[in-house]
């Protein structure tokens, strides 16, 4: 299971491994004071479906998009070096957007848990 978080809440131990998936980094976060063990700025968005998500506010469309562009073999390699260096701990996905019931980290977990579930690194959609 992975979790879901937005960077600004403080961290906690149960949080395991903590990941920051936005392409940018966060405003008013400070790196060393983040608590980040890893950022997956290789499986956040492009900048281009980024922008047009927060231009046309579509998460149906921003969703079928962003899987499309998870299916690229080189995400599905980035996604498998994250589990080895997770290690079997707790992995939370860390996102900048106020916007906590649809955002990029909620796609990002559908994703991977379902490449996690298949064990084959094979992708959906």
């Amino acid at each position: 299971m992975i979790r879901l978080k937005r960077i600004y809440d403080p961290p906690e131990e149960t949080d395991g491994f903590r990941i920051l998936v936005d392409r940018l980094w966060p405003r008013g976060v400070k790196k060393e004071k983040a608590s980040i063990d890893h950022w997956a700025r290789e499986l956040a968005p492009s900048d281009e479906l980024r922008k047009r998500f927060h231009r046309d506010r579509d998460f149906d469309r921003f969703r079928e998009a962003y899987f499309r562009e998870l299916n690229d073999p080189e995400k599905t390699k980035a996604w498998r070096l994250i589990l080895e260096r997770a290690a079997g701990r707790p992995i939370t996905f860390l996102y900048a957007s106020r916007n906590r019931a649809q955002n990029n980290a909620m796609v990002l977990r559908e994703w991977a848990e379902a490449q996690t579930a298949r064990g084959t690194g094979s992708s959906r959609n």
